[in-house]
This record gives structure tokens, sequence and C-alpha cells, in this order.
């Protein structure tokens, strides 16, 4: 018999990396909810024309739905699975507007497909995580700072590595461009936003090859090299570029104020951010994992001033959001070992199995553990106590339960601190230090959830 062979970019994680992803998504959800943003899910299928017209060579990129002996009259014709959150988001806000209280703040937490070469951090279907606030006619610039701000506090919050967001605005970008004469704006926005693959060396031919002169070319590179944390500096570095336009002036306000907002160390600007999706009109941001920038951003989003309103006519409806890549994130840390989740199974308790004339008690006192919220399993068959410890042990439980005669009789051993102990099945709470342990990049780490 030929051996299944696994699908290249559609990922399927070990039990124990899949109990770490979701209760990354559970605290992820948590989290965004105590901000107030409520929970959507759409569907997976959009009409291939609305994904299609949505720039940056996203049409190479998307996997066309079809029945295998549909015909052109059929209803599914012209379908397809999106390959981001943010244009079914826009979609599900133009159709669902009158039932919609703004501005809206929604999370959303759901796979997406995108027919890339599959490659370190890059994958064919993916979980993504959004937050995007929406609003009706006019949305706030502070949303944006908002927005950032939660995804900096989001990210930090996770067992990942340190992680830098990069914000910039797409008026200053267009601005300088404008200034120069430049009317294929997209375009060179497509070729910077590429710098951080392909460097200065790559972006250069790619700008010459859309015919403009060697200095607009140097200074739309020495623009891109511009970064930093003080909204001062970034200033006089770009009028020292000697161009001037009103975009320039009001892209300016915009970054200074998002970073007023938002500011931390590792909260800076940089002007080589431009993000290649056309629906982007100001604040761009990118996050990047500290020491693991090859991998690319893990985190990205911005402002865009009308996607929605533009699905369906009607009022405008401005947003602004950002997306965590959960899959590139756990994918690249899992495959490098530098993420390892010691815990396999979901279980504080395992209620050891004196004999099977025993188990009716047994799932008793389990029942009884599960009704205080404590994870419980019972072992599957009679063995020696020391085989039933082991494979709990292996499986990273942390209790081995003792049945007793009666509820006080019960005893208990900490199969980490090695302490065994009489305990009441009526009382017994595990310790609050018995978290998801984890290996982070070699360093060992209790993960709870929120911190």
């Amino acid at each position: 018999m030929a051996r299944i062979q696994p699908l290249s970019g559609f990922p399927e994680w070990l039990p124990e990396q899949e109990l770490l992803q979701q209760r990354v998504i559970r605290h992820l959800s948590t989290w965004f909810e105590r901000h107030g943003f409520q929970a959507l899910t759409t569907r997976a299928v959009e009409p291939l024309s609305v994904l299609a017209s949505k720039g940056a060579d996203t049409d190479k990129e998307i996997y066309v739905l079809r029945r295998l002996h549909a015909t052109d009259e059929d209803g599914d014709s012209g379908l397809a699975l999106h390959f981001d959150l943010t244009v079914p988001f826009a979609r599900y806000v133009s159709e669902r507007r009158g039932d919609l209280f703004f501005p809206w703040k929604r999370y959303q937490i759901q796979k997406v497909w995108r027919g890339e070469r599959p490659q370190q951090g890059r994958y064919r279907e993916f979980l993504q995580c959004d937050i995007d606030v929406i609003g009706e006619q006019t949305l706030s610039l502070r949303y944006d700072g908002e927005v950032v701000r939660m995804l900096r506090d989001a990210l930090a919050t996770l067992p990942i590595p340190p992680v830098v967001l990069l914000v910039n605005n797409r008026k200053l970008l267009e601005g300088l461009y404008r200034g120069l004469g430049i009317e294929d704006i997209i375009s060179v926005l497509r070729a910077v936003d590429k710098r951080n693959k392909i460097g200065d060396k790559g972006v250069a031919p790619l700008l010459s090859e859309l015919g403009l002169a060697d200095d607009a070319v140097s200074t739309i590179l020495k623009a891109a090299a511009i970064e930093d944390s003080d909204p001062d500096v970034v200033e006089a570095a770009v009028r020292a570029l000697g161009v001037s336009h009103p975009l320039i002036d009001e892209g300016l306000a915009e970054l200074r104020e998002v970073l007023e907002m938002s500011g931390a160390d590792n909260v800076r600007a940089a002007l080589h951010i431009a993000r290649g999706l056309d629906y982007y009109t100001g604040t761009v941001v990118e996050g990047m994992m500290v020491g693991h920038e090859h991998i690319g951003s893990i985190a990205s989003g911005g402002r865009y001033e009308n996607l929605a309103g533009s699905m369906g006519g009607g009022p405008q409806l401005p947003g602004v959001g950002v997306s965590i890549g959960l899959t590139r994130i756990l994918g690249y840390l899992y495959g490098a070992k530098l993420l390892i989740n010691q815990r396999r199974s979901p279980c504080q308790v395992m209620v050891l199995l004196p004999s099977e004339d025993d188990r009716a008690a047994c799932e008793n006192i389990a029942q009884t553990l599960r009704s205080r919220g404590i994870a419980t399993e019972v072992y599957h068959r009679k063995a020696g106590w020391g085989k039933q410890m082991k494979h709990a042990s292996r499986l990273g439980i942390r209790y081995a339960w003792f049945p007793g005669n009666d509820e006080k009789s019960h005893e208990i051993k900490d199969l980490i601190a090695g302490e065994q102990a009489d305990v009441d099945l009526a009382t017994w709470m595990p310790s609050s230090d018995d978290t998801l342990p984890l290996i982070l990049d070699g360093e060992e780490l209790s993960w709870q959830g929120l911190r």
C-alpha cells in the first residue's frame, strides 16, 4: 500500500501543539472581548469577482470553489475561498449595516486560504486572528492608535518571542511620490513593500522598470530607510528629503498621533512599510518577531476608508484593523523547535484505577472533580500504580488520584513535586501554579493564558 503523503502548505499539528493553539485562541478571544470587541464568523466562500478586485496580485493566490461536475449555469460558479478576513468582514458589514451599531468593534478568528508557494512561515491554509473597528461616515483617528495598542498588548501576552511593531501612513508615502511627480502610486507602493524581502538592491531595479528617474529612485529609497520611535526625528528626516505635498503634512500628522497614542519602545515608525493591498488608505502596521525577522511579518493591518461601503453603496464605512497570523507564528516556532508544549493532555488529574470493579466509583470521582472545573481522566485499564502514573506523567498530567473508600480517604500525588498527601474529594483544588508548561527558545515558562 502506498504511503500517504502530507499536503504541503496544509498544516496538521501534534496533539500537544494543537492543545497550545486552542489555548491561544481562547486567550485571544477573552482578551479581545475584555476590550469590547464582538465575535464574528463569516462564510468561507465569497464571489470571485469581489476577491479578485482587491489588488496586489491576489488573484494569483485565490482558490476557486467549484463542484467536480459543475456547469457554467450552476449557482456555485464564480465562487472562491477567502484569502483574508477583511474583505468578508467588509461584505458582511455592507449587508448587515441596518442591524449593527457604529462604531462596531469586531474580532474574528478563522481559517483563510491562499495559493502561495509553501515555505517557512507561509501556508496555503492558515488561521488569522483579526480585530477591526468600523464607523459610519467617519471614524476617529484615535481608533488607529487603539488598534495598534491592542495589537501590541495582545502579542505581549502570548508565549512567543518579543514583537516590534512598525507603523507608517500611506498618505505620507503617496504625498512623497506625488511630490516627485509619480502617477502610478500603487505600483511604487508594491515595489517598496518588497524591501524587507529583497532589500534596496532588489527594489531599485523594480522602480527603474516603472520608468522612474535615478534621482526619484534615490529619494524613494532614502525615505524607505527612515525608521525611529520619535515622531520628531521622523518628521525631520522626511523634511530633509526636500519633497513637498499636502498629503505629506497630513500623513506626518496622523503618524505622529498614532505613535503618541500607542507609543512604546517596541512601536516605531518605519517608512518602508507600505502593505501591498490596494484598500489601505492611511495607517499601516506590521509586526516582526525580534531575532526572527527573516520569516517576515507575523501581524499586519491598517486603515481603509470605504472598503465596506464600496461593496454596497450607501454611506461611507471607514475602518481600521489588524490581523495576527497565528499559524505562521506557531508553525515557525514548532518547526524550529523553539516552542514546545510539555503537556500533551488538557487534563490536570488522572484518577488511577484499582480494578475494573472500581471503574464506576472512579468515574464518580472524576465527575465530582469536573463539576468544579478540574479537567480529569480515568485510567483506561487495570495496571500497576507505577505504570498508571508513568502514563499520566508522559501526558503531562500533574496529579495522580488514588481512590479511597469515602470522600475523605483519598490520596493524591503531585507527579512534579513527588509529594503525596490525603485529600478531601469535596474540597480539593489543584495548585494555582498548575499552568501550561512550555519551553520557549530553551527557556522554561508556565503559561496561564492571561497575565
